[in-house]
């Protein structure tokens, strides 16, 4: 069980897929993990639990920045929680392990991104944060560093490969899972088809885990 106040992202099944992926990844114990838009820090806790001596956690919403401080200190695990953007918070500091759940959902130009939904509208290809997150990975990650990404396959994977590759990290899709349409994607069902990121009368999406190694010095 983890606290979460309103305003926070609960964890859903993105989460416990990334969740599973971690524990089959094989991470070297005792590294230092950072978890990438940790709402409750339920990724930073499962972290902590498959071996990670150190844990930083990420959010730009007090109230989730609250929550995971919260959680994991309820497990007996100081983490390291920081407010704000995590390019910016984290600056030119490289972990062993870097988890993320980023904000993946794509929504219609202009759409008023407060609260809550700042958990997962992501812009009109779903990708504002995606691609800030690969782009930054090589810096985020040490030698030998791993990080697993979970986001729907509305957000275009593809892209996600192609620019951790093109940024000289080995990348590959680890986890998948078909699941129906959220309240959120049900009620943009008409948009997305209209915009072409599904086919019509589709509501069901794929959720893929992505992993990433710095394979280069």
């Amino acid at each position: 069980m983890l606290i979460r106040p309103p305003g926070v992202y609960p964890p859903q099944l993105d989460t416990w897929l990334l969740v599973r992926a971690l524990s089959e990844a094989g991470i070297p114990r005792g590294g230092h993990a950072v978890d990438v838009c940790t709402g409750t820090g339920a990724l930073a806790v499962a972290a902590a639990y498959t071996g990670a001596a150190r844990v930083t956690a990420v959010d730009v919403s007090r109230a989730a920045v609250a929550s995971a401080w919260l959680n994991c200190r309820l497990r007996g695990i100081e983490a390291e929680v920081l407010r704000g953007d995590f390019a910016a918070v984290l600056g030119g500091r490289s972990f062993d392990l870097v988890l993320a759940n980023p904000p993946y959902v794509p929504a219609p130009a202009g759409t008023d991104s407060r609260g809550i939904a700042r958990a997962w509208d992501a812009g009109t290809q779903g990708r504002a944060i995606l691609d800030q997150l690969c782009a930054a990975l090589p810096t985020l990650l040490k030698p030998r560093g791993i990080a697993l990404i979970v986001h729907s396959a509305l957000s275009d994977p593809d892209t996600t490969l192609d620019q951790l590759r093109e940024r000289g990290l080995k990348a590959a899709v680890v986890a998948r899972a078909t699941v129906p349409f959220g309240p959120v994607l049900r009620r943009r069902a008409d948009w997305l088809e209209a915009a072409g990121l599904i086919s019509p009368g589709q509501r069901m999406e794929d959720l893929v885990v992505i992993r990433a190694d710095r394979i280069r010095q």
